[in-house]
C-alpha cells in the first residue's frame, strides 16, 4: 500500500436525546445512498479536534465542542486504501431551532436511536459507523487531554 493509499479521517459521533446525527449522502464507488456520521477527511496544517468541528460543522450546519473520544478505528476498503478514523463524541445539551448542511454532498440529516438504525432500509457508508455505536453505548470514553496538541 502507498502512502496515497493512507487516509487519516474524523468522525463526530453526536448523540442527542438517546438518538445518533447521521448523514444521508450518495457512496462515490457504488453510487448507492448511504448513511454516515459527519466525517472526512484532516486536511494539511490542520489539526484533529479543528478538523472533526469543521467537518461536522460542514455536514450538519452544528458548531459544537467534543466531549471525549471513542479511540481509532481502521477500515481497509473495498479500494484497497486503508482508512484510519478517530472518532470524536459530542453531546449537546441542546440544539439550535435550525441547521442544516453546507456541503451539498449531504442530501439529508437523520436522528436515529441505536434500534431505529438497526432497522434502517438505508445502508451504512461501512462498518465504521455502527463500531462507533457500538462503542458510544459499551460506554467507552476517552479523555481529550489524551491527544496532545501539535508542537
Amino acid at each position: 500500500m502507498s502512502r496515497a493509499q493512507l487516509h487519516l479521517t474524523v468522525a463526530a459521533i453526536v448523540q442527542f436525546e438517546q438518538k445518533f446525527l447521521l448523514v444521508e449522502e450518495t457512496d462515490k464507488v457504488t453510487g448507492q445512498r448511504v448513511l454516515n456520521q459527519p466525517a472526512g477527511h484532516v486536511e494539511q496544517d490542520e489539526d484533529l479536534l479543528s478538523a472533526v468541528k469543521r467537518e461536522l460543522f460542514e455536514e450538519t450546519g452544528l458548531a459544537l465542542e467534543p466531549c471525549a473520544w471513542l479511540g481509532i478505528s481502521q477500515l481497509q476498503a473495498a479500494n484497497n486504501h486503508r482508512y484510519v478514523r478517530i472518532n470524536f463524541v459530542f453531546e449537546p445539551v441542546s440544539l439550535p431551532a435550525q441547521y442544516q448542511p453546507q456541503d451539498s454532498d449531504i442530501l439529508a440529516l437523520h436522528w436515529l436511536s441505536a434500534q431505529q438504525l438497526a432497522e434502517q432500509a438505508l445502508p451504512l457508508r461501512s462498518a465504521l459507523v455502527s463500531d462507533a455505536i457500538d462503542l458510544y453505548l459499551q460506554g467507552v470514553r476517552l479523555p481529550l487531554a489524551l491527544i496532545q496538541p501539535v508542537r
